[in-house]
């Protein structure tokens, strides 16, 4: 359907009017297991235990032997929500970019194992560069709990400083230079079944975050967004433009006329709460960087993030069931699905398939890298939105056989018809990204295609391997 997060919920027949910009929600009516070597799977919405108060803190020695030493008053980069699909990646670039980062996570959808898998990947890149190993600092916590401001606390030095009367006076100073957000709820089918749960987690959630940001004075803030914002609009088979979903009235000048024209914002066509609750998130965050000039805010727009790091060591494992196109694909060519529905054949498309925007991950990552750095260094303030897409749109046609190229095996197809809400194409406009960030997409959809089943085949090894030993024991 829409292209955006990445989701990892349960098949579910759309409602009318455009859903979830997560491209598809390919998912038939086969069931889908939780790997076998990791934990039970659970919805997004169910916390695991936490020690007592909800805080549990891992800094174990890093893989180069204890090389971290906090000297000085280090700085970090804070990622919530770290150890999920897009999180993971985006802490992998910043520790390979060098930044010290801080990982809260509950593990309510994912795993901790991805950080021994992170801090492989870092100790080796380090290595090969000649580089120390930056500070890996892993919380475990619900970003909700009142152990955050704790956490936030903990970080964060009393220093002296001058008013403008010349008085000295004490002020926090955090060593958080940055927060990226990717804690949010992200199942469209979950969110019209629970849909104060996420109102609660996704935007009041966010709300608390922001007070006590604010409160320590850490103001470089970068949001997990998504395309769903834009509604309907995406009905128009154009690609879609940053200035297509505003928060406060923006005043432009008419190229062609050299007109002045004020555009009002409005919203359209948002069809679950899942979507509100991204677009509500946005408009919060526009009216606080209105408000206080202190802050810098970035709203990551994502589109359709695929594929994952070529070591295979990382990539899409949610404690869910997949639904969308490039996952559904996966369990097609392993056996665990029969076979992949096609919504649709007559689109005024290239080969009638409709035609979304898939961008990798790692892509993504180096989006919010870049987005980070821009707020830190702009001087200026207030809100921005941009779009991480690839801006160009592939078939799912082109979906499928970049995935058969790549595992050498064949997609078996169900070819169905339109569903209500279906769009035939839904790409996103980079230029703002490419301009103000310096940003643009590196990976072709044949890499993502690539990484991707490196990681599926890594892991389908492993479980062979596991269950050979289990028969082993028996034995």
């Amino acid at each position: 359907m829409w292209p955006g997060d990445s989701t990892d919920n349960l098949p579910v027949q759309p409602p009318s009017g455009l859903d979830d910009m997560d491209n598809d929600h390919y998912a038939d009516s086969v069931s889908s297991s939780s790997p076998s070597d990791s934990p039970a799977a659970s919805s997004p919405l169910t916390s695991p235990d936490l020690s007592e108060d909800g805080f549990d803190i891992d800094r174990s020695p890093s893989p180069l032997g204890g090389r971290e030493q906090e000297a000085g008053s280090p700085k970090f980069t804070l990622v919530i929500g770290g150890l999920g699909y897009i999180g993971s990646h985006t802490v992998l670039e910043l520790l390979r970019e060098g930044h010290n980062v801080i990982i809260v996570d509950n593990l309510s959808n994912s795993y901790q194992t991805i950080l021994d898998s992170i801090k492989t990947l870092t100790a080796k890149h380090c290595k090969a560069n000649g580089r120390r190993m930056p500070l890996i600092h892993f919380h475990r916590l619900d970003y909700r709990s009142r152990s955050m401001r704790f956490l936030i606390e903990s970080y964060t030095d009393l220093v002296m400083s001058i008013d403008g009367s010349g008085r000295q006076r004490m002020t926090y100073q955090s060593r958080i230079e940055g927060v990226i957000h990717f804690a949010a709820y992200k199942s469209v089918e979950e969110s019209i079944r629970r849909p104060l749960q996420y109102y609660q987690n996704n935007v009041c959630g966010l709300v608390s975050l922001l007070q006590q940001l604010d409160k320590y004075n850490i103001h470089n803030f970068i949001f997990s967004s998504s395309a769903t914002v834009y509604g309907s609009k995406a009905n128009t088979g154009e690609p879609l433009r940053e200035s297509d979903l505003i928060h406060h009235a923006e005043e432009r000048v008419d190229e062609s006329t050299g007109e002045r024209i004020v555009t009002q914002p409005s919203a359209v066509g948002l069809s679950c709460p899942y979507a509100r609750t991204k677009y509500f998130s946005e408009a919060i965050l526009a009216d606080v960087a209105a408000a206080n000039p202190a802050w810098r805010i970035v709203a990551l727009r994502y589109f359709n993030p695929v594929g994952c790091d070529p070591s295979g060591l990382l990539g899409e494992n949610p404690r869910g069931e997949a639904t969308n196109l490039y996952p559904v694909l996966t369990q097609v060519l392993t056996g665990q699905r029969e076979k992949l529905n096609v919504f649709g054949t007559d689109w005024a498309t290239r080969d009638g398939t409709a035609v979304r925007d898939y961008i990798h991950v790692l892509d993504v990552a180096r989006g919010h890298i870049s987005a980070l750095g821009w707020n830190g260094d702009r001087g200026g303030t207030g809100f921005r939105a941009f779009n991480l897409g690839s801006g160009t749109g592939t078939t799912v046609l082109e979906a499928v056989r970049s995935l058969e190229a790549a595992s050498k095996r064949t997609v078996s197809l169900d070819w169905a018809g339109r569903r209500p809400g279906d769009v035939g194409v839904c790409v996103a406009s980079t230029e703002r990204a490419s301009k103000e960030l310096g940003w643009s997409p590196r990976e072709s959809v044949a890499q993502c295609a690539s990484d991707l089943w490196n990681f599926v085949e890594r892991t389908l090894g492993l479980q062979q391997q596991q269950q050979q030993q289990q028969q082993s024991v028996k034995v």
